[in-house]
């Protein structure tokens, strides 16, 4: 009994275990080699730390950029600590300000970890916009040997090289406008903070304005009051 339970274990131990990098159809196929990428804003709690996980393959071009647009609590500072890190765990770039880039050639494939801390600021959230993701070259015309080189003067091949170029270009030209937007959603932010911040201190002013006002007005009035004697002299 002890042998045919080891039998069945080690048929179904290797076999069963399905492979961590996606592929693009049947194992005997390449991987899949995607431009994946993100484009979203989180809130962060106090003391908290967020983390995300980004598959990419090696020889890939990987990018991270992040925006802190909103911070409440007591410090009311927008730096936050932000770190990538390999898949064996080491840590490929740190950055602690409002906003930051982290960019790095992806040199194994795997998960590549992302994470967000907000222990600097203990008592209130912080939002976030982050745009992270992997792309990849793909074709590098100055490598090719000559006979190579010589097929890509074909019409359809060197159409297809423009595309690709064209849309590599696009590519990095997206990246620059999440980058400004996310600028520009900060600074929008900012300034309808501080127009709420000047509205209610004026509110504020003026009504301590008024009430000295009047303060001073009733205690003037109460300097020139004459008390009337109660009993008529003659």
């Amino acid at each position: 009994s002890r042998m045919l339970l080891l039998a069945l274990l080690a048929l179904l131990g290797p076999a069963g275990c399905p492979k961590t990098e996606p592929l693009s159809g049947s194992s005997q196929e390449p991987l899949f080699r995607g431009a994946d990428r993100y484009d979203f804003a989180i809130v962060i709690p106090a003391g908290a730390v967020e983390c995300f996980w980004q598959f990419a393959h090696q020889s890939g071009n990987f990018f991270f950029s992040y925006e802190a647009s909103r911070a409440t609590g007591i410090a009311n500072s927008r730096n936050i600590l932000a770190t990538a890190s390999d898949p064996n765990g080491f840590q490929l770039g740190v950055s602690q300000h409002v906003r930051g880039q982290i960019n790095f050639l992806t040199k194994e494939t795997g998960f590549y970890q992302l994470c967000l801390d907000n222990q600097q600021n203990h008592f209130g959230f912080m939002q976030v916009y982050l745009n992270f993701g992997v792309y990849y070259e793909g074709f590098n015309t100055e490598n090719k040997q000559p006979e190579e080189r010589k097929e890509l003067n074909d019409t359809l091949e060197a159409i297809g090289v423009s595309i690709r170029k064209l849309q590599l270009h696009i590519f990095h030209m997206w990246r620059f406008y999440n980058f400004a937007r996310m600028r520009k959603g900060a600074d929008s932010i900012l300034l309808e903070s501080n127009y709420n911040y000047v509205n209610w201190w004026s509110v504020a002013q003026s009504c301590v304005i008024v009430l000295s006002g009047a303060l001073q007005l009733c205690f003037l009035k109460r300097l020139f009051t004459v008390q009337t004697p109660s009993r008529q002299q003659c």
